[in-house]
């Protein structure tokens, strides 16, 4: 296993420094920390006027979080193969290292400070508002989309904005809203407030336009729908439960629940195109046990 470390923590490029080092086995199952002193030792023979302390120092590696690129530091006990891989590059940074007991101590003094806020807090039911605020207000500005997501395979899109799309959930959430106002904790009618739209939602929403199109807006809505493989996989599923003679309703109610569910244990708006991901699971989860419960019980009668 090899490792480049790289210290670039400091103003003046001349006191960089990059060292390839191969582990010995010794090495890989031990602590982050010997990683640091051996690089901190070969540093200060080469740099007698920038020594280094590694009391002061800590390992850090980069890594994608939330679709953004950012160091994440190393514990300093933890075993370097499970926190680092081959031909990793590890950085060498100022400040303090910890340990992996003082880091499950803040991410759950993080999470305590999260469920606070959700407790206190409640979400804004406007499409792609992330705001949260106090009970009963006051109620923040905030910029939103007029209509519900469209989700055409890996495609993702707003409704009301169908020329912006997105391949991944960083990106669509990135999509700036296209109307600005108040947040609002009082959510609108069911025929409103559906949680997502398919092709056979848009489409219904232009019928009867035919000729009397009139603008390149109208024409690309007509467009985003896609035709039947347009239709999300929630979508789709619900169209094959009524084929086989199952009520829409009992599939809306169904679906229904377990948004509810969902947003109750999450805490974030049912307007967040999350939960549409959170409820098409749940909801193979239980239809994959129904299957096996009927399997199962096949086998007992045969």
């Amino acid at each position: 296993m090899k490792v480049l470390l790289h210290y670039e923590d400091n103003e003046d490029n001349d006191l960089y420094k990059s060292l390839k080092i191969t582990l010995p086995k010794s090495w890989k199952i031990g602590p982050t920390q010997k990683l640091l002193e051996q690089f901190v030792e070969s540093y200060n023979a080469a740099f007698e006027k920038n020594q280094l302390s590694p009391a002061e120092m800590h390992l850090a590696v980069r890594k994608t979080v939330n679709g953004k690129s950012q160091m994440v530091a190393l514990p300093s006990d933890a075993v370097v193969v499970e926190v680092i891989t081959d031909y990793a590059d590890v950085y060498v940074q100022h400040g303090p290292a910890f340990s992996m007991e003082d880091q499950k101590a803040k991410e759950e003094e993080e999470r305590k400070e999260k469920q606070k806020r959700l407790e206190s807090t409640v979400p804004c039911t406007h499409f792609g508002c992330k705001n949260r605020f106090p009970k009963g207000g006051p109620y923040p500005e905030c910029t939103y989309h007029k209509s519900p997501p469209v989700f055409h395979e890996t495609a993702k899109f707003w409704s009301c904005c169908p020329h912006k799309k997105a391949y991944d959930w960083e990106t669509f959430q990135e999509i700036p809203g296209c109307q600005k106002g108040t947040c609002t904790d009082v959510k609108e009618s069911s025929d409103q407030q559906k949680m997502f739209l398919g092709g056979t939602d848009l489409r219904e929403q232009m019928a009867g336009v035919g000729e009397k199109l009139k603008s390149i807006d109208d024409f690309n809505k007509v467009q985003a729908a896609g035709g039947a493989t347009a239709a999300p996989v929630l979508e789709r599923l619900r169209n094959v439960m009524v084929e086989l003679g199952i009520e829409p309703e009992l599939f809306e109610q169904v679906v229904n629940g377990i948004q509810s569910q969902v947003v109750a244990s999450s805490g974030s708006s049912a307007s967040d195109p999350e939960i549409l991901e959170s409820v098409k699971a749940e909801l193979g989860n239980k239809l994959k046990t129904a299957m096996k419960n009927l399997a199962a019980e096949q086998l007992r009668i045969s």
